[in-house]
């Protein structure tokens, strides 16, 4: 694992053993002596815990927690109590502080227990990097969801294709979410204060496609099916391209118009015109890590539109997910998300593949160890004899937190 620890001990061996105990742990460790020298590393932006002792010459483990939560209130401060501390410590619960522990403790408590911390403060700063980002109206961050290097890649491509000016060919798989990204462009381009016109290119003839230019003015015209455009409008509307004006064109297919244009059954002309900026949006079953984030938000947007309260997601429904090829994408599981806040889940009941059975019967076991071992990570994985890295894969594959299950 990685992650970043600020350890404040004022006894020398004990802080020298504690840094070597949590550096054999992969983690980096900036030790301090005292108050006055952590505080300076403690600030919004710090990625990483605190574990601090509580009794300290001068200000304490108590007041180093009360101004590390004056500075950040996600930050999760663990302290480290001696014998007689233990009062004074359940105290610090109430003001806050993520877990103590007794000295000595145990090294896989307390790594596992800064494992914990540093989970709950990624989370925590993600959150918080989201939030600003709809606040500052990146329509990318606020619209596209997931955590995969893909859905990443999508969303920056949107960012930098937005901002250049011309025609954008956008490509993606049935149910994908073509025009939700070419909102985005829209939303992200310097032309967000002009109106966004959506249109299927099937049967759209040149006169209505050229009312449509004008409709959309100094804003965004968004085609979608463009290989199913009449070819007098194809022609009408590379045309237009060509003449430039005020309008700008995003074009969405679920077809392959590059094979298209060469078996001539689409406008080649027209096809090199819209394919100069080119966006391709990554089908669920290349970037199935990302199917518990979106399922998780459909159903709180289902069960909200419904006025019904949110279900919760048992980990091995989210496992059976992951392992489905979703040749409908994200509005297959939309369907999905529906169907389960409003109690019907029709799927449920169908039998699953071997690939389904399996990974429920894993997020089973992972569930299971966790539960025996209180929700302890570094003795489940032991037990399991899975490195560490691998567990946590998994348990971040099925959507499963080990903190759930401490006793």
């Amino acid at each position: 694992m990685s992650g970043r620890v600020l350890l404040v001990e004022d006894d020398a061996p004990v802080r020298e053993a504690l840094v070597q105990t949590l550096e054999l742990a992969g983690l980096e460790v900036t030790p301090a002596s005292a108050f006055v020298v952590a505080k300076d590393h403690i600030s919004q932006t710090f990625d990483g815990v605190v574990v601090s002792d509580i009794r300290m010459p001068g200000k304490d483990g108590m007041e180093l927690l009360s101004h590390a939560h004056k500075v950040d209130p996600d930050l999760p401060v663990i302290l480290l109590t001696g014998e007689g501390d233990i009062p004074m410590a359940v105290k610090a619960l109430g003001k806050g502080a993520f877990d103590f522990l007794e000295k000595p403790c145990p090294t896989d408590l307390l790594v596992s227990t800064v494992e914990r911390a540093l989970e709950a403060r990624r989370i925590a700063l993600d959150d918080r990097r989201l939030k600003a980002d709809i606040q500052t109206g990146d329509a990318a961050a606020r619209l596209l969801y997931g955590h995969s290097a893909l859905a990443e890649r999508l969303r920056d491509q949107c960012r930098q294709i937005a901002r250049v000016p011309g025609a954008v060919l956008i490509e993606g798989a049935p149910g994908s979410g073509l025009s939700k990204v070419a909102e985005v462009l829209h939303l992200l381009s310097p032309r967000v204060s002009g109106p966004f016109v959506k249109l299927g290119a099937a049967g759209l003839e040149p006169e209505p496609l050229h009312d449509a230019l004008v409709a959309a003015g100094e804003g965004s015209l968004f085609l979608n099916e463009i290989t199913s455009l009449p070819v007098d409008s194809q022609y009408a509307l590379l045309d237009a391209l060509d003449r430039g004006g005020d309008h700008r064109v995003l074009a969405g297919t679920t077809q392959d118009a590059g094979a298209m244009a060469a078996a001539g059954a689409f406008n080649a002309d027209l096809f090199y015109r819209l394919e100069g900026l080119r966006v391709r949006i990554p089908a669920l079953r290349e970037r199935p890590e990302d199917i518990p984030v979106l399922f998780r938000h459909y159903v709180a947007q289902a069960s909200e539109q419904s006025g019904v309260a949110p279900r919760p997601i048992p980990p091995g429904l989210l496992a059976s997910l992951m392992v489905q090829d979703w040749p409908g994408n994200a509005r297959a599981l939309m369907n999905t998300a529906m169907r389960f806040a409003l109690g019907l889940s029709p799927d449920e009941g169908e039998e699953m593949g071997l690939a389904e059975k399996m990974a429920q019967i894993e997020a089973s076991l992972l569930i299971d160890a966790l539960t025996r071992h209180k929700g302890n990570a570094t003795e489940t994985a032991q037990a399991l004899k899975l490195p560490r890295k691998t567990f946590y894969d998994k348990l971040t594959k099925y959507g499963i937190r080990a903190e759930d299950y401490r006793g």
